[in-house]
């Protein structure tokens, strides 16, 4: 196809063939793949179609890409200034280097057309495999991505669906708030994460069961279901803290969560670790470091993506949902109720 005020020659592409034709890169890359079975879909026949009228010619070496050729493999974040996405990131490309191949990273934020124009994009490029870290429960990628038959495999999350591998987040919540009910607090605030996120969702499950199990009471004003970020800590201290009889202890689902709860202990002039107790969840670096160091749940990064790489290179046999049990770290941050 000819660029008409230039006259130079513009290669079609599949990027080019999906946009005319209203489907994914990876659809029109299945449909024109000469290797795999013809499909007479109606979704099929357009898609030639229009490659057929854009002029479009098979790439043999860039259709093989996906099929171990580029030794990459694409991993979809929501950001990098989480510092638990760069850790997943980090332990993912050292699992890939360790296997000769090569791990590209993109950020989506938590939209969902930028997600899809991310996962698109990498597709584009040919990566072997994609690692999601970013599967909401409603999220509709991994079914697209099932559906097109692309590899792919969810990590620290799950669908309950698509590959995946995460932490046991339903036993991490259970040791926080065991670890505090042990101590001997029974007034315990929980500060869990989004509930389309299957890690908020399993970490409160285990807190739960830890306090039916004590017969501690469970009462709706200390369960807040947040954000992970830094600012929803902060808020739902402020709802915990700030009242007139406030929890003795927090378990909070994530390190973020647990750092904004701790400046709203000490802006309350609250000591954490003697008049409030506090747990996070993910153990990130920079908590064993803090002037009252951080009790957290300790997740094996390293132990996660060597999994996920298993899975992806495995051959598809259904979906595999593989958890890696965490670790509880005792900090200086948990002590027994004060008085």
């Amino acid at each position: 196809m000819a660029d008409i005020e230039t006259g130079e020659r513009h290669i079609v592409t599949l990027k080019d063939v999906a946009r005319a034709s209203g489907v994914s890169i990876s659809t029109v890359s299945r449909v024109l793949d000469d290797r795999i079975p013809r499909s007479s879909s109606a979704t099929a026949a357009r898609v030639r179609a229009v490659a057929d009228d854009l002029g479009y010619r098979r790439n043999v070496s860039a259709s093989s890409l996906r099929r171990g050729a580029t030794a990459t493999i694409g991993v979809l974040v929501p950001r990098l200034t989480d510092a638990v996405m760069a850790l997943m990131f980090e332990a993912v490309e050292r699992a890939a280097r360790r296997r000769g191949y090569f791990a590209v990273v993109a950020t989506c934020g938590d939209d969902a057309d930028d997600e899809r124009r991310a996962t698109e994009t990498l597709l584009g490029r040919g990566v072997d495999g994609l690692v999601l870290a970013t599967a909401r429960l409603d999220d509709a990628l991994p079914a697209s991505l099932r559906d097109d038959g692309v590899p792919h495999v969810l990590a620290l999350r799950t669908d309950d669906l698509s590959p995946s591998v995460l932490g046991d987040d339903e036993t991490g919540g259970y040791l926080a708030v065991r670890h505090l009910l042990d101590l001997g607090h029974r007034d315990i605030g929980i500060v869990t994460g989004p509930w389309f996120t299957s890690s908020g969702r399993d970490r409160r499950a285990g807190a739960e069961r830890a306090l039916r199990e004590a017969g501690a009471p469970l009462r709706d004003e200390r369960v807040l279901a947040v954000g992970y970020g830094l600012d929803h800590g902060i808020d739902a201290g402020r709802r915990l803290l700030d009242a007139p009889s406030p929890p003795t202890a927090v378990f909070a689902a994530n390190d973020n969560l647990a750092l904004g709860v701790s400046s709203v202990a000490q802006s309350l002039g609250m000591a954490v670790g003697r008049d409030l107790s506090l747990v996070g969840y993910n153990d990130i670096p920079l908590v064993s470091r803090l002037p009252v160091p951080l009790t957290s749940v300790h997740t094996h990064f390293d132990r996660i993506a060597e999994t996920a790489f298993d899975l992806l290179l495995a051959a598809p046999g259904g979906a595999r949902i593989e958890r890696v049990m965490p670790t509880l770290i005792p900090r200086s941050s948990t002590a027994r109720p004060p008085g």
